[in-house]
Parts: structure tokens; C-alpha cells; sequence
């Protein structure tokens, strides 16, 4: 069983509150929270084009140092006298993530029926030890990052280093995330029977691909019965 991570096995708490809370409680800058999203955001585009480049841990430093100047430079003056090391503390600080209720129970399910899990996502290499510090990393066989991989989602190749790790054919697995574009699409090419789960759904055409809306729905799928 292959899983993305956020949108799937995680949630980001929004960044912003946290953000204008830390400047103004750390260091008496007070920024609003629209500025703070405003700033959030820019970081955030920073981050999706070159999250790759955290490949280890001091290409990784260094790619949160920009991801901070990039943040820095979009927060109103009163944030530019702030130096980097503060910025990229302030930024991380911001960045809290949490599992969905279903996951650990889901994948404690999959580990007592001896079935191998892994996480395929477009991240930095820091997403191992994030996963292990939410509880969720001993339930997992691997866990394979764009970044460490080289290449990121949809691209077939980084599910074909998934499997490689869990040693299983495309024909046995199953993977489960929460974009259509990148995930199911992405999976599919790979050969892996590919579902979306739907946290939010609406009455939005899906096309043709198959639907869950919690992780709980995970014994049906390792039934073989389809999830429309």
C-alpha cells in the first residue's frame, strides 16, 4: 500500500496565525494575518519549485535559508531588520503539521495484516523524520522523497522506487492520495491501481477514478472491491 503524504496522511495547520504570533510575541513585530498569508504564500511557491533541492541535510539548510529570504522579503518593513537565522526559525515554527484521526489506526491496520506501506511524496528529505515525530514513522516500510528520489509526482519513476523499497510489482499495489493531477494520474502510469481520498467531497465531477473519504475505508480496498 503506497500513501502521499500531506492532503492524505497529514494536514498544515495554517501558517499564517502561527507566523503573525510568532513575530509578534518573539521579536514585537506585528504584522496582520493577511500580510502573513500574503508573505506564507510567496514562501510556499518558493518552496514547490525547488523543494528538490533538500536533498540531504545541508543542501536542505540551505534551501530554508532562501525559503526564509523569500518570506523576509515579502513581509512588511518592520520585518527586514530580522536576520536570516531568525526568519527561517520563525518560518519552521510556523510550519506544524498533524496526522487525520485515520491515519495511525489505518496503518496500524496494515502492519497487523503483515501488508507492506510506504509514502510517496513531493518533499524535501526532512519528511522521514517529521513522519517519525508524529507517531507514524515505526508504521511505515519507506517513506520516498521527490527530493531524494530526483524525480517528483507524476512522474512513474518515484512509484517505481517505492516499490522497489517495499519489493512489490505494480499489479499487488495500491496507492491512495489526494490529487487527481499528480497522484492518481501519476500512480496510474506507474501500473498501481490508484484511488483519491476525498476529504472535502462535492458534488464536482471526479471523472473516472475511484473514491474513498476516510482511510477507515482501507479494508474494503485491500478486499478488492471498487470504491466509486
Amino acid at each position: 500500500m503506497l500513501f502521499d503524504a500531506l492532503g492524505t496522511l497529514v494536514r498544515l495547520e495554517a501558517p499564517w496565525p502561527l507566523l503573525a504570533g510568532t513575530l509578534s510575541s518573539r521579536h514585537r513585530i506585528e504584522v496582520s494575518e493577511e500580510e502573513a498569508r500574503e508573505a506564507m504564500r510567496a514562501e510556499m511557491a518558493y518552496y514547490l519549485e525547488h523543494h528538490t533541492e533538500g536533498r540531504d541535510a545541508i543542501s536542505l539548510a540551505e534551501l530554508r535559508g532562501r525559503c526564509a529570504a523569500v518570506l523576509g522579503e515579502a513581509l512588511p518593513e518592520a520585518a527586514k531588520v530580522l536576520t536570516q537565522a531568525e526568519l527561517t526559525e520563525a518560518l519552521l515554527d510556523s510550519l506544524r503539521f498533524v496526522p487525520f484521526p485515520d491515519a495511525a489506526t489505518a496503518l496500524g491496520s496494515l502492519r497487523s495484516l503483515n501488508v507492506r506501506a510506504a509514502v510517496v511524496s513531493n518533499w524535501d528529505c526532512s519528511l522521514g523524520g517529521l513522519l517519525a515525530g508524529l507517531g507514524l514513522g515505526g508504521l511505515l516500510d519507506a517513506v520516498v522523497t521527490s527530493a531524494e528520489a530526483g524525480v517528483r509526482k507524476p512522474d512513474p519513476r518515484i512509484f517505481e522506487t517505492a516499490l522497489a523499497a517495499i519489493q512489490c510489482p505494480p499489479e499487488r499495489a495500491i496507492y491512495v492520495g489526494d490529487s487527481l493531477d499528480v497522484d492518481v494520474a501519476g500512480g496510474r502510469a506507474a501500473g498501481i491501481r490508484s484511488l483519491l481520498i476525498d476529504r472535502s467531497p462535492s458534488v464536482s465531477e471526479k471523472g473516472e477514478v475511484e473514491r474513498i473519504f476516510s482511510l477507515d475505508n482501507l479494508p474494503a480496498l485491500m478486499s478488492g472491491s471498487p470504491i466509486v
